[in-house]
């Protein structure tokens, strides 16, 4: 049943992935042609990712009440909503609407966030970290497929007769619609309900997702009666509870933020700073595809890494590469073009060590009944995190310099490299 899991996920992770790559990759500057400002431009990525954060508590109540199907099915039906409400805005040139599009578009994310942890519900113990890993690898397809189709969804859009711009826009409507079907199709069992049964049938056995033998996490108490009364309102009390009580949770939750702010806020003024230097779609499709090739080709190695070494080991690594991407990226003059996509494809690889060494050290640390609710506040700080990094890089961008950017953004890192390594030495001594 595992396997088969990972297949449907995988699956899903590859349509939503091309959704999401072909829709972020030209937000920003349809909204700045809309709205006649580079500020504004910013506000795109915000929403898209602010849309992901609100979705993230409904997804996993949903998951808490009916199981994994349930919470992707709400996700990626409000992504479906998102395109449409973005095509009609594009043909009446109303930018906030576009934006209040993106903001429903962000449930695509929240699926495919989602899925990860889907995927580790039935894993069997030390090997969470790569059965996350290879659901996340999955989107590697569409994601850098992605970007490179938005020059032909335009033209395939003006050939179909819609406004200029919106060609991206409807083939993200196709591909979360496949993944709408295929979660609806062929998720069935359901990973999480079927861990709860087996979990309550053979508790001697353990809970699936433990962790691996010689992890710094501790293996999650069985559940209580008022966890499974929780799980019927959503879990959110209990998982803030879950949070306080477990360090490794709450440093797995930062670490998640810190990436993925970072890597947000970077990647989404690159094709503004690309766009000022005269940079074509062409050559920002590029780009855009080694940064996700970063984010996803090397996420198997990755779960594997985090399973054999410790997560927290991956995390502070990450936290390096990011900070080296930040450096690299900023640092390039004017049309270094290269420069640019080197350090934008590291900055993929820090996301993707912060991802999934994070992930599955926030679902080691936590009871199977609190996880969902846990999984879901996480996405949550995440992408409300990555939201306000856009609007602050808008600003930055905007007022001084895309170099600026990368240098508050090596700082965080650092900060947080430090912290990590600092707070775990007591947690691993004790």
């Amino acid at each position: 049943m595992q396997r088969r899991t990972l297949a449907v996920l995988s699956i899903a992770q590859i349509t939503g992935g091309v959704g999401v790559a072909v829709g972020t990759a030209l937000s920003s500057l349809v909204v700045a042609k809309l709205s006649g400002s580079v500020a504004i431009s910013g506000l795109a990525g915000t929403s898209s990712v602010l849309g992901a954060a609100l979705l993230a508590l409904p997804t996993a109540g949903a998951a808490n009440r009916g199981g994994r199907r349930a919470g992707l099915t709400l996700a990626y039906a409000c992504a479906v909503l998102g395109c449409l409400v973005a095509l009609l805005a594009i043909a009446t040139r109303v930018w906030p609407l576009l934006l209040a599009g993106l903001v429903l578009f962000g449930g695509g994310s929240a699926g495919n966030l989602a899925s990860r942890y889907s995927a580790t519900d039935l894993s069997a113990p030390g090997h969470s970290a790569r059965h996350l890993a290879w659901v996340v690898w999955a989107a590697t397809i569409g994601s850098v497929t992605g970007p490179n189709l938005a020059e032909p969804a335009e033209h395939l859009g003006r050939r179909l007769g819609l406004a200029p711009d919106a060609g991206p826009f409807a083939l993200s409507l196709l591909a979360f619609a496949l993944a709408l079907a295929v979660v609806l199709v062929a998720l069935r069992p359901d990973p999480l309900l079927l861990a709860r049964a087996t979990s309550q049938s053979s508790p001697a056995l353990g809970s699936p997702g433990s962790p691996a033998p010689g992890s710094p996490a501790t293996p999650a108490p069985a559940p209580t009666p008022a966890s499974a009364r929780s799980r019927g309102r959503g879990g959110l009390r209990a998982g803030w509870r879950a949070l306080r009580e477990s360090p490794a949770a709450t440093r797995a939750l930062v670490a998640i933020a810190v990436a993925h702010t970072a890597m947000v806020s970077v990647m989404s003024m690159t094709p503004v700073h690309l766009d000022h230097d005269g940079a074509g779609y062409r050559t920002i499709g590029v780009v855009l595809s080694v940064h996700i090739a970063g984010m996803f080709v090397l996420s198997p190695a990755v779960g594997w890494l985090a399973d054999r070494i410790g997560r927290t080991r991956v995390l502070v690594l990450g936290m390096g590469v990011l900070l080296a991407a930040a450096l690299l990226a900023g640092g390039a003059g004017p049309h270094d073009i290269g420069r640019v996509t080197a350090g934008l494809g590291l900055l993929g690889v820090g996301w993707s060590c912060g991802l999934i060494a994070g992930s599955a050290m926030l679902t080691e640390a936590v009871p199977l009944e609190r996880r969902p609710a846990v999984q879901g506040l996480s996405d949550l700080l995440m992408n409300v995190c990555g939201a306000g990094g856009t609007i602050v890089a808008g600003l930055i961008v905007s007022g001084l310099s895309y170099g600026t950017l990368g240098t508050a953004t090596a700082v965080m890192v650092t900060v947080t490299a430090a912290w990590l390594a600092l707070t775990t030495r007591p947690a691993r001594a004790a």
